[in-house]
Parts: C-alpha cells; sequence; structure tokens
C-alpha cells in the first residue's frame, strides 16, 4: 500500500514577526519624535527670512517684528519644564500629541493671520506646543529604546535631524516666499503635523505614569510673568526710550515676578525649577554659558535677517541662502565635538567654541552697508562653527554635574536657560537696530556685546575648569 506525502508548509515563526513590528514600530516612533523636534527647530530659523515681507504686508516696525520672532520663543522657553512634568503624570504620548496638535492649529493661524497682533498671539501658541513636543519627544524615546546603545544611536539622530531643520529652514523660507509668499512658512507645518501625529497614535508607546508627580503652577505663572515683562520692557524700551513710564513698569513688574518665583521656587515641595541645582558650579556655570551664547547667537540672527534684507535689499531666497554656511557648520561640527573633547577636555573645547564665535563676532565689526558676502561668509561660519562645537560638551558637562536621577530636569533647566538667552537676545538687539541712532550703529554695539558675552562666558568655564583640575 503505497501512502500519500503530504507537504506541509512551515508556519512563519510568529517570535520573528513580532520581533520585526516591534523594530519597525520602534523605527516609526522614532520619525515621529524627529519630525517634532525638526518642525520646532525649523520654526526658529524659518521666520527669520520673512520678517521683511511680514512687515510689509502686516505693517509694524521692528518692535512688531521683534514680538513675531520672541513670542514664540518666550512661551517655548516658559513652557518647557512644565510640559516635561505634565508628561510624567498622564504619559508622554498624549501630551506629546496635544503639543503636536496645538503646534499645527496655531501654524494655520499664523498662516491665516491678518494683523500683526494676531500673528504674535497665533506665534505664542505656537511656542507652547513646541514647548510641549521637545521633553516630551525625548520621554517617548527613551521609553521605546531600553538599550543604552540604541537610545543613544536614537538620540543623534534625533538631534541630528533637528540640525538639519535649522539649517534647512531660511532656505526653504526664501524658496517658498519667493514662490508662494510668506503664509506658506507655516502652511508648510500642516501635513508635517498630521503626518507626525498619525506616526504617534499608530507606533508609539505610552509611558508609565506618575500620578504623584506635581505641576508647580504658580511657579510656571510667575515664570511667564517674569520672562514676558523682561522681554517687552526691553523690546518697548527700544521704541519708546527707556525712559518712558510703560517700560519702567516693565521692569519693576519682572523684579516684582522674579522674586515671586524664587520664593515660590524655594519652598515649592516639587518645584518647576530646583533652585538646589544651581548649588552646583558645574551646573551654573554650564546653565550661564548657555544663556549667554544663545543671546549672542540667535540675537545676530535676527540682525543679519534684516541687515541682508532691508539694508542691503537682498531677498528672502538670497537671505536664507546666505545663513546656509553659517547653521551648515553646526552639524559637521557637532560630530567632531566629541572628539575633540577626548583630547582638550570638556570645559576647554566648550571655552574654545565660545571664543572661535567671539572671533568670528569681532572680525565683523567693519561691516557696513553694501559689504558683500565674500567678506562676511568666514565669520558667520565661525560663529556657526563655535556653537556647534560647545553645545554637545556643555550638555554633557551640565548633565554629568547631576545626579543621574535628575538628568530629565537638568536638561529641561538647560534648554529653558537657552531659550530664554534667545528671548533676551532678540529683544536687546532688536531694541539696538530700531533706534534714532541708526541701524548700523545697532549692529556694531550688537556683534561686540556678543563679542564680550561669548568671552565672558570662555573665561568663566576655562576658570571653573582649571579650578577643578587644581
Amino acid at each position: 500500500m503505497q501512502t500519500i506525502g503530504l507537504r506541509v508548509r512551515p508556519r512563519p515563526d510568529m517570535s520573528q514577526r513580532s520581533a520585526a513590528q516591534a523594530r519597525l514600530a520602534t523605527s516609526l516612533t522614532l520619525a515621529a519624535m524627529s519630525l517634532g523636534y525638526g518642525v520646532v527647530q525649523l520654526d526658529v530659523t524659518i521666520v527669520n527670512t520673512a520678517l521683511s515681507a511680514i512687515g510689509d504686508s502686516l505693517g509694524g516696525g521692528v518692535a512688531e517684528l521683534q514680538w513675531v520672532v520672541s513670542a514664540y520663543t518666550i512661551a517655548f522657553a516658559a513652557f518647557i519644564l512644565t510640559a516635561g512634568a505634565l508628561g510624567d503624570r498622564i504619559g508622554a504620548r498624549r501630551v506629546f500629541m496635544a503639543g503636536f496638535a496645538i503646534f499645527t492649529a496655531a501654524s494655520l493661524a499664523c498662516g491665516l493671520a491678518g494683523s500683526s497682533l494676531t500673528l504674535i498671539v497665533a506665534r505664542a501658541v505656537q511656542g507652547l506646543g513646541a514647548a510641549v513636543l521637545v521633553p516630551n519627544s525625548l520621554a517617548l524615546l527613551s521609553h521605546a529604546y531600553g538599550d543604552d546603545k540604541a537610545r543613544g544611536r536614537a538620540v543623534g539622530i534625533w538631534a541630528a535631524g533637528a540640525s538639519v531643520a535649522l539649517t534647512a529652514g531660511p532656505v526653504v523660507g526664501g524658496s517658498l516666499i519667493a514662490l508662494v509668499g510668506w503664509r506658506w512658512i507655516f502652511f508648510v507645518n500642516l501635513p508635517i503635523g498630521l503626518f507626525g501625529l498619525w506616526l504617534t497614535w499608530r507606533f508609539a508607546a505610552e509611558t508609565p505614569r506618575s500620578p504623584q508627580r506635581e505641576l508647580d503652577l504658580p511657579g510656571q505663572i510667575t515664570a511667564v510673568a517674569a520672562l514676558g515683562c523682561l522681554a517687552g520692557a526691553i523690546i518697548e524700551g527700544g521704541a519708546l526710550g527707556l525712559s518712558h513710564p510703560w517700560v519702567i513698569a516693565g521692569f519693576a513688574a519682572f523684579v516684582v515676578f522674579a522674586v515671586l518665583f524664587v520664593v515660590r521656587e524655594r519652598h515649592a515641595r516639587q518645584p518647576m525649577l530646583p533652585l538646589t541645582l544651581f548649588g552646583q558650579r558645574m551646573f551654573s556655570v554650564t546653565a550661564m554659558t548657555g544663556l549667554l551664547v544663545n543671546i549672542a547667537f540667535y540675537g545676530l540672527i535676527f540682525v543679519f535677517s534684516l541687515y541682508f534684507q532691508r539694508i542691503n535689499g537682498w531677498s528672502p531666497f538670497a537671505t536664507g541662502l546666505a545663513f546656509v554656511p553659517m547653521l551648515g557648520a553646526v552639524l559637521p561640527v557637532n560630530l567632531m565635538a566629541a572628539r575633540i573633547s577626548e583630547r582638550l577636555g570638556a570645559l576647554q573645547t566648550i571655552a574654545l567654541g565660545a571664543a572661535i564665535a567671539a572671533l568670528g563676532c569681532l572680525t565683523l565689526l567693519p561691516i557696513a552697508p553694501g559689504t558683500g558676502y565674500g567678506a562676511l561668509a568666514l565669520q558667520l561660519v565661525a560663529l556657526g562653527g563655535g556653537l556647534g562645537l560647545l553645545v554637545p560638551p556643555l550638555t554633557s558637562a551640565l548633565l554629568g554635574s547631576v545626579e543621574k536621577s535628575r538628568s530629565g530636569v537638568a536638561a529641561g533647566v538647560l534648554n529653558s536657560t537657552r531659550q530664554t538667552g534667545s528671548v533676551l537676545g532678540v529683544a536687546l538687539f532688536g531694541s539696538l537696530i530700531g533706534r534714532a541712532s541708526g541701524f548700523m550703529t545697532g549692529m556694531h554695539a550688537a556683534l561686540l556685546i556678543s563679542a564680550a558675552l561669548l568671552l565672558a562666558a570662555a573665561a568663566a568655564v576655562w576658570w571653573t575648569g582649571a579650578r577643578a583640575a587644581r
């Protein structure tokens, strides 16, 4: 009797399929987080190329344009610490998606704005969305990648994508303005936001909740009020004069709210900003350096955007191209910074980066109306290269100065401090170029102040390193 052999097809290995699906979900979670951080960084620089076009379309002077930039950064700086705590409390995925929705809706409102006031308010809401996106994207990445080495690679990709967006911002902005108008620098965020929301909803896993994590709402309110009053007093001081009653009242309100904030943070059970962190000399010096560097760097981006367009008469597209060497230098130097730090030491590398950027500022002092780009390019590259060199060791040194359990809070403080520097830089330098004494006088003052701040940061970091070595 002949037996008939049946060919049995091997069943696919379910464990292998599940592992492949898990890897795909993790990779697409990284893509969603990178989109979230990338769109935040894109809007840091893309708006600068549109400043002249926005001013021509909606009216207003330098002060209104300062508010268009600063409203975004004030909200970003002020809310980032609370946004991270909110993610810990109710889940980073839920909060991240809310941030993406807020950012996307605010971008639509920015594009539809019919007045400077409407645009400024929408930009503030956009900054709130940005503050929610950044810390919670990192929390979701940390949750998705359990292995330290894989997590490190993922964070590197996340940061590199943001650097690319930062660099692409001026070119993308200039191209969109030339082709379809300035409103499209905001409309371009809509497909990015919707795709990022879908990826997060479909593939990101929720993080564990910590209901015991409290929100420091009194601290949050006083922080927003203090930063807003300080920026407003500086901005309006350029337009109205420092002796104007409203300007004096703004500075006085800042002092009051700053004192209330410090008192609140000293007595809160779970403060938004743990002041005890500043008892560590290394933490204080690196946080201060982040503040000073961003005052110089982002304040000068604002000034040069108006210089290229309003003084030299360049198009938005040409202005965008002019920023590419400076911003493009950030990423490759970021990648070189680790090796340089291993040879020189982290603090010495930070000091070197700040000194290089200061040299770039000083060598830009001969700038005048009509100066050719060839006379500015190397100095702008030095600015970007100096920033790219100091940021990775700055972050590493700051995180290394606190216990690992507090590294998330420390990273949030650094982000908040740096964004505060951006607010102050735009406010201060914008007020200088908007004064009756003339644009170029203000620009030269801004370059001198930037060089002084960068050299002060380099000296403080170098001295701290020398003292630690002794």
